[in-house]
């Protein structure tokens, strides 16, 4: 059975086989999660968050994972790698953390000589 996972913020999709984790299903999606060991839990790059909907379509997080992410699981993080789909879904990967800093920075910047302007 196919379900299909949208990926946010991007809004990719990807139609995949029940079971599929989610880090595959987001390179059939060409959507980009970070990830150092090719998805065998020993990084924890390849962080995702769910929601409640969601968290009732993936696996449960195995005992191993919730050591790996302790409290974190409690607050809708869990492992893209570990993670598999067990129906229609949509996760939230989150910001690249130099990206978001440097984001952050550029809209100051851009406020600062808006208001140097008035």
């Amino acid at each position: 059975m196919k379900h299909e996972i949208t990926f946010r913020p991007s809004g990719k999709k990807a139609e995949v086989s029940r079971g599929t984790t989610v880090l595959a299903a987001s390179f059939r999606a060409g959507v980009h999660i970070p990830t150092r060991c090719g998805g065998k839990m020993g990084c924890l790059m390849c962080k995702i968050e769910v929601d409640e909907a969601a968290k009732a379509q993936l696996s449960p997080p195995s005992e191993q994972e919730q050591r790996k992410l302790g409290s974190l699981v409690h607050q809708g993080v869990r492992l893209a790698c570990q993670s598999k789909i067990e129906g229609t879904v949509a996760v939230t990967i989150p910001e690249d953390k130099l990206k978001a800093a440097i984001r952050k920075q550029l809209e100051a910047a851009r406020r600062q000589d808006r208001d140097d302007l008035w």
